[in-house]
Formats: C-alpha cells, sequence, structure tokens
C-alpha cells in the first residue's frame, strides 16, 4: 500500500461526506459495492466503490498505520434487503449491532498511530448518541452536533489517540 495513504475513510459508502470525493491520501474502504446511474426519486448516480473492499471490523492493516481515521458507519437496523437505502448506506444486524461497531470502533482505534485523530459521524434516528458512546474505545474530546430535518440529529465525534502514559487524569 502506498506510504502516502495516511487517512483512512473506514465505511466510505458513497463519499459524500467528502470535498474531494478521492482525496490522493485517503484509502477508501468499504464491506459492499453499488451503483445506480438511474435517478429514483431524489437522488441519482449513487455509486458505492470503495478503493479496497474491506470490513471495517476487521481492518487488514498493522497497527497505528494511519494518521487520520474517519467514519460514517451504517445507522439504522430496520432497512429491508433489497431497499435502496440499504445498499446506499448498509445496515446494522437488529441484534448484534453493539458487538458490530464496537469491534469497528476498537479496529479503528488500533490502526490509528499515536496523537492521531479518529472522527465518527452519527444519525441518531434510531441509537441515540447515549447508547452509541458506550461503545467507543475512548472518551470523545468533543462532538459538533448538527439538527436535521424531522427528529433526526447528525453528531460528530472527535477523539485523538492519546497514549496512556502521556495522559493527564483529573480527579473530580
Amino acid at each position: 500500500m502506498e506510504k502516502n495513504k495516511f487517512i483512512l475513510d473506514a465505511c466510505c459508502g458513497g463519499r459524500m461526506m467528502w470535498m474531494n470525493k478521492n482525496h490522493p491520501n485517503t484509502l477508501y474502504i468499504d464491506n459492499r459495492e453499488f451503483e445506480q446511474l438511474t435517478r429514483q426519486g431524489h437522488m441519482k448516480n449513487i455509486i458505492v466503490k470503495p478503493d479496497l473492499k474491506m470490513d471495517f471490523r476487521k481492518l487488514d492493516f498493522p497497527n497505528q498505520r494511519f494518521k487520520l481515521v474517519v467514519c460514517d458507519p451504517p445507522h439504522l437496523t430496520k432497512l429491508g434487503d433489497s431497499g435502496l437505502y440499504k445498499k446506499m448506506f448498509g445496515r446494522l444486524d437488529k441484534e448484534d449491532w453493539r458487538d458490530d461497531l464496537r469491534k469497528g470502533f476498537l479496529e479503528m482505534w488500533r490502526v490509528l498511530e499515536d496523537y492521531g485523530i479518529l472522527l465518527i459521524k452519527w444519525n441518531d434516528y434510531e441509537i441515540k448518541f447515549s447508547e452509541l458512546k458506550k461503545l467507543f474505545p475512548a472518551e470523545p474530546l468533543f462532538g459538533n452536533r448538527k439538527s436535521g430535518s424531522g427528529k433526526s440529529n447528525t453528531m460528530w465525534f472527535c477523539f485523538m489517540k492519546i497514549p496512556e502514559d502521556k495522559l493527564t487524569i483529573v480527579k473530580e
């Protein structure tokens, strides 16, 4: 793998959050591929084409490989098997979503170098932020909430992988 690929998008989907959908320093992975080039409703030209087909729960990279890891994981469990939204965004298993997300978060943490940044984007339409936070490998430094249409909200969580011997613990 090229050394200049020091950013990992661990669930790239259609790369919708990216300004440059082919950023030269980013490795885009996803466990699925999908292409929809005909207009369907308000969406058209949907392409899920990762550089590598890989599951974020089992990353085939050495420890501390990336400086920045970003992830917009699936956040819905109630999508049908053949629906467009499942194809576009993926779907969490109704029973195992906690274990799946925990494994994915731990893998992303493993491949993140010391002092590296992990950004996780989440929409709490079905699974609330408070439930998600229980699965994180560390406490987020901060988050940014953006209200969406209807009842849903999106939040970005930001982490820095600070080595344990450098952490300063403050007792309250």
